[in-house]
């Protein structure tokens, strides 16, 4: 019986189309499409997905069930994540690669908690629309694997009282990847209960991270946005959307732009607005 393949090299954050190809063997492709107008990802992937790809579901394997204290999508337990992954085909030694149909917006979830527990991961720059190699329909039936359950790095997770303690005493600059009206407060989502954003944090939307074609900014340019809002190597950075999804893919440009420190608050938008302790601001600056 032949020997399997080595596992690969932990690949940069973001591949392109040509990696997977080159590559394709030796990886387990994730579907992570999901929605925020309330269309089914699942209905997606089943209509056409990347060859072998598995669906990987936001609510439910990337994500604890919501509640008030912790947000629409808190942290999975360790243990829960590692049993849903193992179910997908992905373990100890997998290398992943992710995409969605929206920039790697919600893929990013995926590959942000994989890289930052010791896994091998990247996000499919460009998406299913950067894939010419033909799609599969129907659903993929996944080899189970074993995973072993990792702790959450701790250094890399805030919770609000620590945000607002870090903002308060000026020693974290805190990012804010939702769009411009979300932050601003022009638009609010029938889920949140406040409007605006946390005093103090800067807009930094996460579409910005991409050109106008849909693939990543060169690792310079994004150094320079991130400088610009005044994250640079060493910064302390936390980043928050709105339910702590889309904030992946700041954090993900930001290891392309030399901060891989940077921290998630995970409950995001969705649980501070809902606490009535939490001061929140409107307008087009942090306030």
């Amino acid at each position: 019986m032949p020997a399997s393949p080595a596992p690969l090299a932990a690949p940069s954050p973001v591949v392109d189309a040509d990696w997977v190809r080159e590559h394709r063997g030796r990886l387990v492709l994730a579907d992570v499409r999901w929605y925020l107008d309330g269309r089914d990802g699942r209905e997606a992937h089943l209509a056409g997905h990347l060859p072998g790809a598995v669906w990987v579901d936001v609510d439910t394997v990337l994500s604890a069930p919501p509640s008030v204290s912790g947000g629409r999508h808190p942290l999975p337990g360790e243990r829960e994540f590692a049993r849903a992954l193992g179910a997908l085909g992905i373990g100890d030694d997998t290398t992943v690669v992710a995409y969605d149909d929206n920039g790697g917006a919600y893929a990013a979830r995926l590959v942000w908690l994989l890289r930052r527990t010791g896994g091998r991961a990247a996000l499919l720059d460009g998406g299913l629309q950067a894939w010419d190699g033909g799609l599969e329909t129907g659903p993929v039936v996944p080899v189970p694997a074993a995973r072993t359950p990792v702790a959450w790095p701790g250094e890399l997770l805030r919770s609000a009282d620590e945000v607002a303690k870090s903002l308060a005493a000026g020693t974290a600059v805190v990012l804010d990847a939702r769009a411009p009206d979300r932050y601003s407060g022009a638009t609010v989502l029938p889920s949140d209960v406040r409007s605006g954003h946390v005093p103090g944090a800067r807009s930094a939307p996460w579409a910005a991270n991409l050109t106008a074609g849909g693939r990543f900014a060169p690792a310079a340019h994004l150094a320079a946005h991130y400088a610009a809002l005044g994250v640079t190597p060493g910064t302390d950075a936390v980043v928050y959307c709105g339910s702590g999804v889309t904030a992946c893919h700041d954090l993900l440009a930001l290891e392309l732009a030399g901060v891989p420190t940077a921290a998630l608050y995970p409950g995001s938008w969705s649980a501070w607005s809902a606490d009535p302790s939490r001061a929140v601001v409107t307008g087009e600056e942090p306030g």
